[in-house]
């Protein structure tokens, strides 16, 4: 017989964390600990190199919420991860993603979502299977709004060629209607992807959406106040709903 598969669970609310690892034990998974906070979540991740998925509620007490700790989570080792949430507002969704979760799940979580949610999340842990070579994209595929990446860079369509661009080097993106302008110290790119697309695409954690039409690269803010953020020298708007999650961004010291 199979080893379970071990899962840390990251909730403040003791009852209902309890509640949750019966729930997560009568399903046959091991739950290895319990976190309250971001801080507790990353030495228990760091302690069980094992853990095969990771529970965290996005509205944590502590230093860090559950989205901050997930990209931390996610820093130190792949993992597929479930985020649980009362809430689920715009911004906060549009955080959420940038960490590429396996799912979403509204408070109060059912037993039978739970479950489901698990088998997708971690069907390819439970069912191992070799993996197979990704077939390269047909011509008529790398059409105008395809993104590939690898590593820390992406190529991006420019005229009819795919250029690199480092991740480092992207400084903000821009919403144009139904198009995002993503500019980097040398010139601007226009794709023909919604700012909200193109933040789901990229795999890049320091990009933090700071108003409904711009996302920044966290890395290269020079200055900032109540009312706006500066990168590269041009000032983007800070919209009053996204100045929570902005902040989060830096360690108060």
């Amino acid at each position: 017989m199979s080893a379970p598969i071990q899962l840390l669970l990251i909730e403040d609310e003791a009852v209902l964390a309890l509640d949750l690892r019966a729930t997560l034990r009568a399903e046959g998974y091991d739950v290895v600990g319990i976190a309250g906070t971001g801080p507790q979540a990353l030495e228990l991740f760091e302690r069980y190199p094992g853990i095969g998925g990771v529970l965290c509620d996005i509205h944590l007490q502590g230093p860090w919420d559950g989205i901050d700790t997930a990209r931390r989570l996610l820093a130190v080792r792949p993992v597929p991860l479930i985020y649980l949430t009362a809430l689920a507002d715009q911004p906060t969704l549009d955080r959420a993603l940038t960490t590429q979760p396996a799912a979403y799940l509204p408070k109060p979580v059912s037993a039978a979502s739970l479950r489901a949610a698990l088998a997708l999340a971690l069907h390819t842990v439970a069912r191992p299977v070799a993996p197979a070579p990704t077939p390269a994209a047909p011509p008529d595929a790398l059409t105008r709004d395809t993104i590939l990446q690898r590593d820390d860079f992406v190529f991006i369509k420019d005229g009819s060629d795919f250029v690199r661009i480092p991740l480092a080097d992207i400084l903000l993106l821009e919403a144009d209607n139904t198009y995002t302008i993503l500019r980097t110290p040398t010139r601007k790119h226009a794709l023909r992807l919604t700012l909200g697309a193109v933040l789901e695409r990229l795999h890049f954690a320091q990009l933090v959406r700071v108003h409904r039409s711009f996302a920044v690269n966290i890395q290269r803010v020079e200055r900032f106040s109540d009312a706006d953020a500066t990168v590269a020298g041009q000032v983007v708007p800070l919209g009053r709903q996204y100045r929570e999650a902005f902040l989060k961004q830096f360690l108060f010291r």
